[in-house]
């Protein structure tokens, strides 16, 4: 665990914000700090990972300003530890969760999705940790397939190394949100899994108690008027999957 505090407590760039963030937001909070150093010329670096990765390593003392998660759960656990800012607390985003498939792949109904991945594996992001891995896991439990396909799934650190396997071909399927997929043109969606087949897919975020930096404010407040940008990514609006 130390090397990993050490890698993300250390951006390659000064920053006047750091922000700890969920794998999935990688594109779109990047997206969002380019358009914030062009208009403030003030830098926000992005850390991507694992949100559970990155929330023991905010317990841990890494040096972090602004967290943001990929469900509420890690979110409240260092809320119970008294890490964040009171008040700080919003939620940005929502998010869809589905199957990729590797290249071009016709679609596939939850009842038939044992019996696409055959042999194969279904990458995914840690069923019991990672945000990903969990709304993947209670998707699979809601159909009744957990039992048939916990044996092969391949677990990942997070969602964009899931993707990654699939992408690569490592792994014919794989549960990734939506903007992973968009995002990814070597994969293909097969099966979008409905909303009521996970806990709802919410990206909170939160400055850190810890945070002296001038600027964490400002960047939690243009993250939240930046609506278009995460529409254009593809996300949907908080609680509006």
């Amino acid at each position: 665990m130390g090397a990993v505090l050490c890698s993300l407590a250390r951006p390659g760039v000064a920053a006047d914000v750091t922000v700890f963030a969920a794998a999935s937001l990688k594109s779109v909070l990047e997206a969002i700090a380019a358009d914030w150093h062009a208009e403030t010329g003030h830098r926000a670096v992005i850390v991507p990972a694992g949100s559970s990765i990155l929330a023991r390593q905010i317990q841990a003392g890494a040096p972090a300003d602004i967290f943001v998660s990929a469900n509420q759960a890690w979110m409240d656990v260092l809320e119970g530890d008294g890490l964040l800012r009171a008040g700080s607390r919003r939620d940005l985003a929502g998010n869809r969760l589905v199957v990729v498939a590797h290249g071009e792949a016709e679609p596939v109904a939850p009842d038939d999705l044992v019996a696409a991945v055959a042999e194969g594996r279904l990458a995914m992001a840690l069923p019991d940790a990672v945000p990903a891995g969990i709304y993947g896991k209670a998707a699979l439990m809601h159909h009744d397939l957990w039992s048939d396909l916990a044996g092969r799934v391949a677990q990942t650190d997070n969602v964009r190394a899931a993707l990654a396997l699939v992408a690569t071909g490592e792994a014919p399927f794989g549960i990734v949100y939506a903007t992973d997929a968009q995002a990814e043109p070597r994969v293909s969606t097969v099966l979008t899994f409905a909303k009521e087949t996970h806990p709802p897919i919410a990206y909170p975020a939160a400055i850190l108690a810890q945070s002296e930096a001038a600027e964490a404010q400002a960047f939690m407040t243009y993250l939240l008027s930046a609506k278009a940008t995460f529409q254009a990514h593809g996300f949907t609006e908080p609680g509006g999957e």
